[in-house]
């Protein structure tokens, strides 16, 4: 009996949809055929970005003149709409899926991360309080304890799932300052001019989405102490920092330098640190999962020990976006900074939601991504991932150190690869930009030690040793048609 009432909603709808009005709301049928059409689509996109070229066909204002329109008054179905934006974005669109991106690092996307986000939206649960949402609200708990678990983390720890790296580390600089006004007799809901100031340091590598994260934070950029060639943070350099001034301090650390992929020195920062009764946090949009690896755990030891951590899930563990973690020790201080109250509220004594541990009180259910990521892959899969990333890493800088004229200018001790020519900062520029034009790779251009590079962030499991070889391949054909080395 549901078919045939379907198939009668569809006849209906695409009568309406011909006409190019939707009068009624949609049907079952409708969400079908719409949901039918983007599978179409989307599996054909899959099958084909490993081999298509990276780069895209169309620039924005070629898109945008594609669906540059007034707005009908008359509606079209979901279909036709799917079909519309498909036929007008196509172009526009960047492999950034392949094996072969090595762009922004941004990872791909496993099956069942991606089946899970597709689920996700299809029951379009507001997971922001646990009661009225139970199911998501129980994966992402599920999920939680596995990351705590798998990174080494103090169990317990509040764990959030914000929508980046940016809104994770927000989310923790927002309770470290909160945290360390506290410890000084001032109370945070009087805002931060009715306490002492709050010192906020890091290394002279300090990433901007640190940096962002203090400024909405209210703690403005951080003083920077000094850093190594590699970007780790110069520790005399904090003690003296720390000794020069009092008062309430937040000290950022780092897990994976975004151009040299190099970890702090936690063990004696976070000492140092605690021991002037600063909050420590951990910035590991990438290099957080290195904790995850029995081979690389030596890059984060002492990492544990810090305050807050913040990291970001379409990175490392190849989920969709949008998928950042704030983790904080003390998950009754997150709550207390970032937590939502209200009389219509939804709460359960005793248990903190949701809400309580990112800034966003309505939100998608993003960790149930985390949680298909993980138990699709299993403790040994997450390892495999994160040593794999690393062993491609260093597969390319052996290569590229085989092509003349060419040099890689860090060391390689995680996932990112800085290359440059021999003959300067021009054909530095020039290689990256025959790449980008080529279309076989995707490698973001940087400027790092005053020197022009180009980057390669391995994030995509799907980099193997055939992926490895075309990108080593065609960085040397690029080489030699630039007359670089000859």
């Amino acid at each position: 009996m549901h078919d045939g009432i379907a198939r009668g909603d569809a006849q209906s709808t695409e009568h309406r949809g011909r006409a190019g009005a939707v009068e009624d709301g949609p049907t079952a049928d409708g969400y079908r055929r719409a949901l039918d059409a983007a599978h179409r689509h989307s599996s054909a996109w899959l099958e084909s970005v490993g081999q298509r070229p990276i780069r895209p066909d169309a620039d924005a204002d070629a898109v945008l003149a594609r669906l540059r329109r007034d707005l009908p008054d008359r509606g079209q179905d979901a279909e036709a709409v799917v079909e519309e934006l498909v036929e007008a974005s196509a172009p526009g669109l960047m492999a950034m899926g392949s094996p072969r991106f090595y762009g922004f690092v941004i990872g791909g996307t496993y099956p069942a991360a991606l089946a899970a986000d597709w689920l996700v939206s299809a029951w379009d649960q507001n997971t922001g309080s646990r009661q009225p949402t139970p199911a998501t609200a129980a994966v992402e708990e599920v999920a939680a304890a596995w990351l705590l678990e798998l990174l080494g983390l103090p169990a317990g720890s509040g764990v959030g799932f914000a929508t980046g790296a940016t809104s994770a580390n927000l989310s923790c600089l927002v309770t470290a300052r909160d945290a360390v006004l506290r410890a000084h007799g001032a109370d945070p809901l009087e805002g931060l001019q009715a306490g002492p100031r709050v010192r906020f340091l890091a290394g002279d590598a300090v990433h901007t989405s640190v940096v962002l994260g203090g400024r909405i934070a209210g703690l403005g950029a951080p003083a920077t102490v000094g850093a190594d060639d590699e970007g780790r943070i110069d520790v005399d350099g904090l003690s003296r920092a720390l000794e020069a001034g009092e008062g309430p301090t937040v000290v950022a650390l780092q897990a994976g330098d975004v151009h040299s992929g190099a970890f702090d020195d936690f063990a004696a920062a976070v000492e140092v640190a605690h021991r002037a009764g600063a909050w420590v946090h951990v910035d590991g949009a990438f290099g957080l999962w290195a904790a995850a690896s029995p081979r690389l755990q030596h890059l984060v030891r002492g990492m544990a020990d810090a305050d807050s951590w913040a990291t970001d899930a379409h990175k490392t563990l190849n989920v969709p976006y949008d998928c950042g973690v704030a983790i904080v020790r003390d998950e009754a201080a997150m709550a207390s900074s970032l937590g939502a109250h209200a009389a219509y509220l939804p709460a359960v004594a005793g248990v903190t939601d949701p809400y309580d541990r990112v800034p966003e009180l309505s939100r998608r259910a993003r960790g149930v991504t985390v949680w298909a990521a993980l138990r699709s892959l299993g403790r040994s899969g997450v390892i495999g991932l994160v040593d794999g990333l690393a062993d491609a890493a260093t597969a390319l800088a052996d290569g590229f150190r085989r092509i003349a004229g060419l040099e890689v200018l860090n060391d390689v001790v995680f996932t990112q690869v800085c290359l440059a020519a021999r003959d300067g900062d021009a054909a530095t520029a020039a290689l990256g930009e025959w790449l980008r034009a080529e279309g076989t790779v995707w490698a973001s251009s940087s400027t790092w030690r005053g020197r022009t590079v180009v980057r390669f962030a391995v994030s995509n499991h799907g980099t193997d040793a055939e992926a490895v070889r075309r990108t080593v391949d065609v960085v040397a054909r690029g080489a030699a048609a630039l007359g670089i080395g000859g």
